[in-house]
């Protein structure tokens, strides 16, 4: 018997495109995302639960707290890996916990348009239409500002000006989306204020 004998069996190496690595199949693959977050604690954590849920590796961080954006929040950079079906996942994840996403690779969401909802906002829920926006506008929610009605007034309606962002050329788009949203709530479309 000679040593190679006594040998543990080799394993056959498994077939590259059947790997699964972080809760998914396929060689990863690296992508970048700019961020803006509010000055706040648990804001960053926050931030970096979405990629972890959706099977991401984060490579690296870039918080600049020292640094602020034209809106006053801290820019964060976040370089990752993960199989490319994951992907989406990871930025519809940032979205629905309120993220603004800048950039996403090297598609930059440079179109900007600022629209204004009227109607009984509180009512019929701003923050499930804020949610439904991000969903399916295709764009990212970087302010809203809100005017409700007195409390002597309930019945008045509200107001919100909303400051979306959206893929370069994807400004008409966002715009059907705020308008079928709009619609089904019973809500006045003030439109676009700016961008588009």
């Amino acid at each position: 018997m000679t040593p190679a004998d006594d040998a543990d069996p080799v394993e056959e190496p498994a077939d590259e495109e059947n790997v699964e690595t972080d809760g998914g199949r396929g060689d990863p693959q690296v992508h970048t995302i700019q961020l803006e977050l509010p000055d706040e604690p648990g804001r960053l954590l926050a931030a970096l639960q979405p990629v972890a849920d959706n099977g991401g590796n984060l490579l690296s961080v870039v918080h600049e707290r020292g640094e602020r954006t034209p809106r006053g929040r801290i820019p964060v950079a976040i370089d990752l890996e993960c199989p490319p079906e994951r992907f989406d996942g990871i930025l519809e994840g940032l979205r629905e916990t309120g993220v603004t996403v800048v950039t996403a690779d090297a598609e930059a969401y440079a179109d900007e348009l600022v629209v204004v909802l009227v109607g009984h906002l509180v009512d019929t829920g701003l923050s499930g239409t804020l949610q439904r926006l991000r969903k399916h506008a295709g764009a990212t929610v970087a302010d809203v500002t809100l005017s409700a009605p007195d409390a002597d007034a309930p019945e008045e309606p509200s107001a919100a000006r909303l400051h979306l962002r959206t893929r370069a050329g994807g400004a008409e788009q966002t715009l059907e989306a705020v308008r079928s949203v709009a619609e089904e709530k019973d809500l006045t479309v003030v439109e676009p204020l700016g961008g588009v």
